[in-house]
């Protein structure tokens, strides 16, 4: 079993930046693949980035690819997912999660573990 808690939400206006960490308490952090989803008032919780166990490869939804960079640290067992040039449709509550054999990184499902969620609010 793994812990995770999320931090660095917060309010930004629009074409600025966040990083979000996720600290993880448990056994063998490294075995697990990690990965970042969103959900918004009234909608789906989303995909939004992962990455491989070896913190090698990174997976991005269309939406954030090419403004975000995921990375992990398996010594520190940390996650993060810095943030640039963020648009109001960033605004969600974000989650940390975890995978436990890392395959299906962009599946909502094949997710085991939790965080709380930090949330990310972007204003125009």
């Amino acid at each position: 079993q793994v812990l995770l808690t999320e931090s660095g939400g917060g309010s930004v206006q629009a074409g600025g930046s966040l990083r979000l960490s996720c600290a993880a308490v448990g056994r063998a952090f490294s075995s697990y693949g990690m990965g970042w989803f969103r959900q918004a008032p009234g909608k789906e919780r989303e995909f939004v980035a992962a990455i491989d166990r070896s913190g090698e490869v990174p997976y991005y939804s269309d939406s954030v690819r090419g403004r975000s960079t995921i990375s992990r640290d398996n010594i520190k067992n940390t996650m993060t997912l810095q943030m640039n040039n963020l648009n109001p449709e960033d605004t969600a509550i974000y989650y940390c999660a975890a995978n436990r054999d890392g395959r299906g990184p962009r599946l909502r499902e094949t997710y085991a573990y939790w965080g709380q969620g930090t949330q990310v609010t972007v204003s125009s």
